[in-house]
């Protein structure tokens, strides 16, 4: 079976999501992981692991991502307000995203709250990697700034990042649609 995650490219699909997300067991927690993974475009690997401590006292922390080794500096000052109401009853050193055993959520454990919501809205191309590409796909509409987001996902090519997003053919031939020069 061929598995191909896609961004959430509306704004319906990110309501939909979190309307879905809302009427779990613990909504607020992965509410908060949703809107800091699509407003961050970190792996889940790096998201489940953050503690308070690495995200309260700057608007812009760095982290150290797995994968790659690399320092990753976070542009959180939009989402400062909705940090502060979530952390204030944590303490420095508490997981953001606490698992009902122990420790921080699995990602294996997100995937299948992931799977559980990809059910109710019907969809078979959800996964962890959506809220980073729902990012990637955001970012890349807004500001068309492809070289800067290859470096914000650490890829060697735009065709890469492109292809990561799902910046397919139907929406370069919709941007195409109209064009013509001179005549």
């Amino acid at each position: 079976m061929t598995y191909n995650v896609q961004p959430l490219r509306t704004e319906t699909e990110i309501d939909d999501f979190l309307f879905c997300l809302r009427r779990n067991k613990n909504a607020p927690r992965d509410v908060f992981l949703f809107t800091l993974g699509i407003n961050t475009g970190l792996r889940m690997s790096d998201l489940v692991k953050l503690k308070k401590r690495d995200i309260v006292h700057s608007k812009n922390p760095t982290i150290v991502e797995q994968k790659t080794g690399k320092k990753r500096t976070l542009y959180l000052s939009s989402l400062q307000e909705l940090i502060i109401n979530y952390t204030k009853n944590l303490n420095e050193e508490d997981y953001l995203f606490p698992s009902s055993k122990c420790g921080h959520l699995e990602v294996n454990t997100v995937y299948q709250m992931f799977q559980k919501v990809a059910e109710l809205l019907g969809r078979k191309d959800i996964g962890t990697h959506t809220l980073r590409k729902t990012f990637g796909y955001h970012y890349y509409k807004k500001t068309r700034d492809i070289a800067t987001l290859m470096e914000i996902f650490g890829h060697s090519s735009e065709k890469i990042t492109k292809r990561y997003i799902g910046i397919n053919e139907d929406e370069i031939s919709s941007t195409l649609k109209n064009f013509k020069l001179g005549f």
